[in-house]
């Protein structure tokens, strides 16, 4: 990915056929599933992939491959996020909470990937099974694809990364082939693709953006009390007509106080707008890109974090905006309930400037949650 311009990511189905894609070898961009992970040292841990408000493992939700060609120690890079599949945990915006971020790098010449790009075909032979253990040697949660240092107690040969999957996974099947494994039965030891725990899986088919609009992010409007008057629903504007005499009832509220909620209202009105018509050209995005260019597009005027309010790195320099997942991806994440379900309005992910690294480890970078205010759904 470039650090000019901004790419749009989109979700498009795996399917039996490609799913090949997805795996770690071929640097996938992919949502849900289990994480394709990149370098296999330093995975983050059972405890860090928690959610910060309920404590439960937090699931897979998106990774993206997005090397810094100019950076010989980042040829490969990934970022991982994670989220929580409580609903409840959302339900306030702000830092982490229910979601997490984590980036990863590794020079061209490693000890896990060939040089040469991985071959655009699919490999020979029948489909690899899922890995239950990296390439040296780390198991991997049989329902997550975390890290999994607990073991079946009775079979020694599943992996989980705590108690929780261990009892989903045993309630979904293992009950069944545990006993098997124990004797050293190998034959029923695969991992099902997928799990109640999973997100859906898709890959993320990158774009260029279409230059429609300027640098800034900007809308050309006009200034002044028609730009108000064009943007209320034609409903409001006939029932004020109606009631042309209601101004009268405010006449308690100084004029300044007046200006300022109009001028609230206005703003508030004008950055949802903004968001609008700057997705209506792409309306199926998921992801907008742009390091170290523009920045995010947001969907309200409350909750927009301050400088003060992103934290720097470990190594002491700025984080910078990489990218926002869009509202759109909760379309094909299955998870619309009858009571509370999973929302946001966009998740923005900044990382270090400097893109420091930490002997090829997984470095935890910052998330901002913005839901839509109020007024805007």
């Amino acid at each position: 990915m470039a650090e000019r311009g901004v790419e749009l990511g989109f979700a498009e189905a795996a399917g039996p056929g490609s799913a090949w894609r997805l795996r770690s070898a071929y640097f996938p961009s992919k949502v849900g599933g289990r994480p394709a992970w990149l370098g296999e040292a330093g995975l983050p841990g059972p405890a860090t992939l928690r959610c910060g408000r309920c404590q439960q493992p937090c699931a897979f939700l998106l990774q993206l491959y997005a090397p810094l060609p100019h950076r010989p120690d980042a040829f490969h890079r990934t970022l991982f996020v994670f989220a929580c599949r409580d609903a409840a945990c959302y339900r306030l915006p702000g830092p982490r909470g229910p979601l997490c971020v984590f980036r990863n790098q590794l020079p061209r010449r490693n000890d896990t990937y060939p040089e040469e790009p991985p071959p655009e075909e699919p490999p020979p032979g029948p489909a690899a099974a899922l890995p239950r253990r990296l390439g040296c040697g780390a198991a991997l949660c049989r329902v997550c694809g975390c890290l999994g240092p607990r073991a079946c107690g009775r079979c020694r040969r599943a992996a989980y990364c705590g108690p929780e999957h261990q009892a989903l996974d045993w309630r979904q099947g293992h009950r069944r082939v545990c006993g098997q494994l124990a004797a050293g039965d190998d034959s029923e030891s695969a991992i099902p693709e997928h799990n109640e725990f999973l997100f859906p899986e898709y890959e993320i088919l990158i774009e260029p953006e279409e230059p429609e609009f300027p640098a800034d992010g900007s809308v050309d409007s006009d200034d002044g009390e028609e730009t108000v008057d064009r943007s209320k629903d034609p409903k409001e504007q006939e029932k004020l007509r109606a009631t042309g005499s209601a101004g009268e009832a405010f006449q308690s509220l100084d004029e300044e106080t007046l200006e300022a909620m109009a001028k609230q209202e206005t703003e508030e009105d004008k950055i949802f707008r903004m968001f609008k018509e700057r997705v209506a050209a792409e309306p199926e995005q998921i992801i907008r890109y742009c390091r170290g260019g523009e920045g995010p597009v947001w969907v309200s005027g409350e909750n927009i974090p301050e400088e003060k309010d992103i934290p720097d790195c470990l190594c002491g320099a700025k984080r910078v905006f990489e990218f926002q997942i869009m509202p759109q991806l909760l379309n094909h994440l299955q998870v619309d309930s009858l009571g509370e379900s999973i929302d946001w309005g966009t998740l923005v992910v900044y990382t270090c400037a400097d893109n420091c690294g930490e002997g090829n480890a997984y470095l935890e970078e910052f998330i901002w949650k913005q839901d839509f205010s109020a007024g805007s759904i």
